[in-house]
């Protein structure tokens, strides 16, 4: 990683995140504290909503033009309301939701799965017009292999498993400083 996030930098961003969701219920914009520190970097990162242990919505980006502080609000927002595999969050929901940051490091290029620690690092894919990524906490919650992992970014992006070692192909590895507000 490019920097560390101290314990109230986490809570700070947890906060940030469960107070653009109940912006965005009650139809304001979120109150946003002035960025100081490592909140005023320019990170990826990745909000992922869970309710009763099941996932509610996930949304990020690899790579922000955006303070991190800015980043988190918008993702926190859109993966209460704007995740397409989910209808948006319901007032009577949000006091259920579990709420999940992962912030990216830069992304290196591969080619071998040797290359692929997990537990470690996310994966990204680009392949055929397509694209995929999986978190690193991902691979470890399923228990794969890093094999595994590689088949099933070929999946998320639509890809038959094996894509990520055709020519043409681009194979990313990142890591991610992941929290949520029990941390």
């Amino acid at each position: 990683m490019i920097f560390e996030l101290s314990r109230e930098d986490k809570r700070t961003l947890c906060a940030l995140a469960r107070e653009a969701i109940e912006a965005g219920l009650a139809g304001r914009s979120p109150l946003l504290p002035s960025p100081s520190g490592a909140l005023r970097e320019h990170a990826g990162a990745f909000v992922t909503l869970h309710e009763n242990g099941r996932l509610r919505g996930c949304i990020g980006r690899m790579e922000s033009g955006l303070p991190l502080l800015e980043t988190i609000a918008e993702m926190a927002y859109s993966a209460a309301f704007e995740d397409p595999r989910f209808e948006p969050l319901s007032p009577h929901e949000k006091d259920h939701i579990a709420i999940e940051i992962t912030v990216l490091s830069p992304m290196r290029k591969i080619s071998k799965a040797e290359d692929v620690v997990v537990g470690r690092h996310g994966l990204y894919l680009a392949a055929r017009g397509r694209a995929g990524v999986l978190l690193p906490q991902v691979a470890v919650e399923y228990g794969w292999t890093a094999l595994d992992f590689l088949d099933q970014v070929c999946l998320k992006a639509g890809l038959p498993p094996g894509t990520w070692k055709d020519n043409g192909s681009n194979l990313y590895v990142f890591e991610g400083i992941v929290f949520d507000e029990t941390d």
